[in-house]
């Protein structure tokens, strides 16, 4: 994407194709399946980010309710 970025910057947005491209075929002539990743990010790599930032949230509402007086920590 990033690889001819100062010639594509030089170059008229008219040059470029408006229309999408098809999808390419192997010899065989099946389909190239593109991918499915979201962010880049593998099923499992995609659930421990949403695991963190689930433990995130909780850690930052439990410190928000006890600073607000909401709920008081069992301590003598």
């Amino acid at each position: 994407m990033l690889d001819d970025l100062r010639n594509s910057a030089a170059s008229s947005y008219s040059d470029e194709e408006l229309l999408p491209e098809a999808p390419q075929q192997d010899k065989v002539g099946t389909t190239k399946k593109q991918s499915t990743r979201f962010l880049g990010l593998t099923a499992a790599q995609r659930f421990i980010v949403v695991l963190l930032l689930m433990m995130t949230t909780c850690l930052l509402g439990t410190f928000v309710l006890i600073l607000t007086g909401k709920v008081w920590l069992p301590i003598g």
